[in-house]
């Protein structure tokens, strides 16, 4: 029996939203980016690509399906799931708990610091002219620079603008998922 593919995103939406609870209440810590981070690079894009083909290879085990078929039955599940993640998400971190919000500001404000202290260092290392570590040193000290207290004390990365960016950069891969699906799809008939 194939499901609908807004009730696959609904059911997707609450996978989401799950995992996104486990991460906040078991690493909520030191690790919180960090896990986030992995989380929505490893895990999610192999739960949303596989709903999608479940959703497309459901309904293609009954039916014949077109290129529109294919592309729709992969991309609404992803779509529906990922927008309301993302709005109840966006909602939770703005509004619910705020506390959270500043720490994940600051995990990322320090991991881009650490990250710059690294390259700097590996640079540095590779460098033999002096000229050229003279230039390293002072384009590492103007990149410091913008990590000063007054200067980071306003950024936020989890802001109405920043999430729409997020969820168009997120759109790029349910739309070539659902591209492939589509073109893979298209013209199989079922094997009864």
């Amino acid at each position: 029996m194939t499901k609908s593919p807004v009730t696959l995103g609904i059911i997707l939406f609450g996978v989401t939203m799950l995992i996104f609870f486990i991460v906040y209440y078991f690493f909520s810590g030191i690790t919180y980016f960090e896990t986030s981070l992995k989380v929505n690079a490893f895990v999610l894009p192999v739960l949303y690509a596989l709903t999608a083909f479940w959703s497309v290879k459901s309904y293609w085990n009954h039916h014949r399906m077109s290129f529109k078929d294919a592309f729709k039955r992969a991309f609404v599940p992803m779509f529906t799931g990922g927008f309301l993640s993302v709005i109840s998400i966006f909602s939770f971190l703005n509004f619910v708990d705020t506390d959270a919000k500043k720490l994940l500001n600051y995990q990322y404000v320090e991991r881009q610091r650490a990250e710059l202290d690294s390259e700097y260092s590996k640079a540095k290392k590779m460098l033999k002219a002096q000229e050229d570590i003279d230039d390293l040193d002072k384009k590492y000290k103007e990149r410091v620079q913008s990590f000063a207290p007054e200067r980071i004390k306003g950024k936020d990365m989890l802001t109405a603008s920043h999430f729409s960016g997020y969820f168009a950069a997120i759109l790029i891969f349910y739309l070539v998922l659902s591209l492939f699906f589509g073109a893979f799809f298209r013209t199989r008939t079922s094997q009864q």
